[in-house]
Parts: structure tokens; sequence; C-alpha cells
């Protein structure tokens, strides 16, 4: 059992590691367009999608904790 706790706790953090970068990115490039756009549509749409993804970012690190928790229930 105990393999298998670290097994997901090693992908979990790969994922979290993963999310977290392409969410870092993706923030950047949304703070970008928001910055460099003339029309107001569009800024409104880059501060939409800058919310998404700090919504989805803040969502991946809860999964991630519900998933220690869960593991940390099992093993005892």
């Amino acid at each position: 059992m105990a393999e298998l706790k670290h097994l997901i706790d090693v992908w979990t953090g790969y994922a979290q590691g993963l999310a977290g970068s392409i969410g870092a990115l993706a923030f950047v490039c949304a703070f970008i367009w928001k910055m460099v756009a003339i029309d107001t549509r569009s800024v409104t749409e880059a501060k939409r999608w800058i919310g998404r993804i700090v919504f989805g970012t803040i969502g991946v690190e809860l999964a991630g904790v519900l998933v220690r928790v869960l593991t940390d229930s099992v093993s005892r």
C-alpha cells in the first residue's frame, strides 16, 4: 500500500507542476493581451481569461490536497 501511495503522490506532484507551469504561461499571455489590447471588448475578454486561469489553478491545488487527504485516510 505504501508503494501505491508513493506512486500517487509522485504523479500528483507532476500533474500539479505541469498545470502550474501551463497556468503561469497562460496567465502571462492573458496579462500581456490585456495590456496591449485596444478594443474594450478584448480587454474584458482578457480579464475573463485571467479569472478562469486563476480559478483553474486554484482548482488543481485543491484537487492535489484532496488526493493527499484521501490517500492518507486509506493507508490508516
